[in-house]
C-alpha cells in the first residue's frame, strides 16, 4: 500500500487506486462531475484537478494512479483557478434555469458554482441555444442545454445495463446525447438510473417532472419489494412542515419519487425501473373497513369474531404472506404457528411481459421474503387436509376457488379486492410504507425498512393482530 502526501498530510492509498478515490476515502473531497465509483474513467469534466507538488500545473485526480511518495495539493491557488476556469467553461451555455428545473436543489453544478466559482459568467455572448425536452424514451425526457456531456448515462447503456442504448453524436461543440434508434433505451429495465447519475438537470424523469421541489420532500429508508433481491431503496415524500393545505391533500401521503439507496450488499447503487414504479402497488386502493360476512364492522367486533373462529376449529390451515416482514412472520410463528397447519404462498407473480430474471438485480420471484417465510413455515405446496375447517389468508395471490369446500374463511388484505367480502371475517391490514420491520432477501441478507405514513385508525398492523386472535387456550392438542 503506497503512501502519498495530500495537502502534506500521509494518506495509505490502495495500490489500484487513483488520487481521487484515495482522497475520497480519506476525508478529502475533490470536486467530480463525470467520474462514478461504478463506471469507467473518462476524465471529461476536467473539475477534479489538483497540482502536483513543486509543479505549476493541474492533472486530474479521477485518471492520476498513486504511487509511492507522489505529493499533491487540492486546494492550491492554482487549483482553485483551475476549477474557477472550468466551472466558467461549463456554464457558459448552460441555460439558469434553476427556478425551473427539477435538479434544483440537489445540481451538483449548483452546488460547485457555490462553492468554487459564485461569479458571473465573464462571456458577453449570447449563449448558445440547444434542443429542450428530447423524449428518449416514455420514461426519460432530456434537455440537451442543460447537459455537460460528462457521458455517465452513455457509460452506464454501454458498461451496467447493457442496452448500449445511448450514445454522444456530432462531436464537437454541438454533441448530443441521443438514444439508439432500435428503441433500446425503451426496453432497458434500469434506463431511470440515468436521472440519478446525471450530475445537472438534463435527464429528466417524466414521472416526478415538475411533481415537486427537493426541500419539499425527504426520504425514507425502505425495501423495494418487487423481487426477492430486496434492493434497498429511498421512498421521498413530502415533510411535515410543508404539508398542502389549500391543494391536493393526498400529496402529503403519496410517495413523490423512489430512488436507490446504496447498499453494496445487495444492489449497490442502482434499481431497475419496476423499483422506481412501487408506489403504484402501494397507493392502490385500499381497504380501511373490516367486514363479518360483507357487512361491515368495527375492528374490535372483527377481531373477537377472528378468534373465536381460530378456538373453533380443529384442522385449521393458513396462507403466510411472502410479502410479510420477518417481524410479522415471528410473530404468526409464536402466536398461531403451533396451531396451523401452514403453506407459504407468493403474493405475486410477474406481470405480462414483465423481466423474470437477468443477471443484475431481477429475481424470478417477485415476493420480497419467501426465503424468510419459508424457513420459518416450511415449502410444501399448498394442500388442504381432508376436514379442514377453517383458511387463513394472508395477503394477495391465492384465488378463493380452491379453498376446501365448507371451511370458514379469515382474510388479511391491504387493498380493495371483490374477495374482501366473501371472508367470514375480513381484517384490513397495514401495508410495508405504514410500518417497520426487516426483509431477509434470497442471499440471506437483512434490510430494514421504515414507516412513511401513519395507517387508518381501522387498519391492524398484522405483527399485533395474530396475538390478538389466538385462543388463549394455546396451541391445539
Amino acid at each position: 500500500m503506497p503512501e502519498i502526501f495530500i495537502n502534506g498530510q500521509p494518506v495509505q492509498a490502495q495500490d489500484d487506486e487513483t488520487v481521487l478515490q484515495a482522497a475520497l476515502r480519506n476525508g478529502f473531497y475533490i470536486p467530480y462531475f463525470c467520474w462514478h465509483k461504478s463506471l469507467s474513467i473518462h476524465g471529461n469534466c476536467r473539475i477534479c484537478g489538483v497540482q502536483p507538488e513543486g509543479k505549476n500545473w493541474v492533472e486530474i485526480a479521477c485518471n492520476m494512479p498513486v504511487s509511492e511518495g507522489m505529493r499533491v495539493l487540492t486546494d492550491s491557488d492554482i487549483v482553485r483557478e483551475h476549477r474557477k476556469s472550468t466551472l466558467q467553461f461549463i456554464t457558459l451555455n448552460h441555460p439558469v434555469d434553476c427556478g425551473i428545473c427539477d435538479k434544483a436543489g440537489e445540481c451538483t453544478l449548483q452546488d460547485y458554482h457555490y462553492e468554487y466559482n459564485g461569479e458571473r459568467s465573464i462571456s458577453i455572448e449570447p449563449k448558445v441555444t440547444s434542443t429542450k425536452y428530447v423524449e428518449l424514451s416514455s420514461r426519460i425526457v432530456l434537455d440537451n442545454e442543460r447537459c455537460i456531456l460528462c457521458t455517465r448515462c452513455v457509460r452506464f447503456t454501454r458498461e451496467i445495463s447493457g442496452s448500449n442504448a445511448l450514445g454522444v453524436k456530432q462531436r464537437g461543440d454541438e454533441s448530443l446525447v441521443r438514444a439508439s434508434e432500435d428503441g433500446a433505451f425503451e426496453s432497458d429495465i434500469y434506463s431511470d438510473n440515468v436521472v440519478d447519475l446525471c450530475p445537472v438537470g438534463a435527464l429528466l424523469s417524466r414521472s416526478f417532472l415538475q411533481k415537486a421541489r427537493v426541500w419539499y420532500l425527504k426520504p425514507t429508508p425502505s425495501v423495494c419489494p418487487g423481487c426477492s433481491r430486496g434492493c434497498s431503496v429511498d421512498l421521498w415524500h413530502r415533510k411535515d412542515e410543508w404539508k398542502l393545505r389549500a391543494l391536493d391533500a393526498a400529496q402529503n401521503s403519496s410517495i413523490a419519487r423512489v430512488t436507490p439507496r446504496d447498499n453494496p450488499a445487495v444492489n449497490g447503487p442502482w434499481i431497475c425501473n419496476k423499483g422506481r414504479d412501487i408506489a403504484q402497488v402501494f397507493e392502490r386502493a385500499r381497504a380501511e373497513l373490516p367486514m363479518l360476512k360483507g357487512k361491515p364492522a368495527d375492528l374490535a367486533a372483527a377481531i373477537a369474531a377472528a378468534k373465536q373462529l381460530v378456538a373453533a376449529a380443529k384442522k385449521p390451515a393458513a396462507l403466510i404472506s411472502s410479502w410479510g416482514s420477518n417481524e410479522e412472520l415471528a410473530a404468526f410463528a409464536a402466536a398461531l404457528g403451533g396451531r396451523f397447519a401452514t403453506f407459504v404462498k407468493a403474493d405475486h407473480a410477474a406481470a405480462p411481459g414483465e423481466t423474470v430474471e437477468d443477471a443484475l438485480l431481477v429475481r424470478a420471484d417477485k415476493n420480497p421474503n419467501t426465503g424468510a417465510a419459508r424457513a420459518l413455515f416450511g415449502d410444501a405446496s399448498i394442500g388442504f387436509a381432508e376436514g379442514t375447517d377453517l383458511v387463513l389468508v394472508w395477503g394477495e395471490g391465492f384465488s378463493f376457488a380452491g379453498l376446501p369446500r365448507g371451511a370458514k374463511l379469515i382474510f388479511l388484505n391491504s387493498y380493495l379486492q371483490p374477495e374482501n367480502g366473501h371472508a367470514d371475517v375480513f381484517v384490513p391490514v397495514s401495508v410495508q410504507t405504514e410500518r417497520s420491520g426487516h426483509y431477509t432477501n434470497f442471499a440471506g441478507v437483512v434490510t430494514a425498512f421504515e414507516a412513511c405514513f401513519p395507517k387508518a385508525a381501522a387498519v391492524a398492523d398484522a405483527e399485533a393482530l395474530f396475538a390478538m386472535i389466538a385462543p388463549a387456550t394455546g396451541p391445539r392438542g
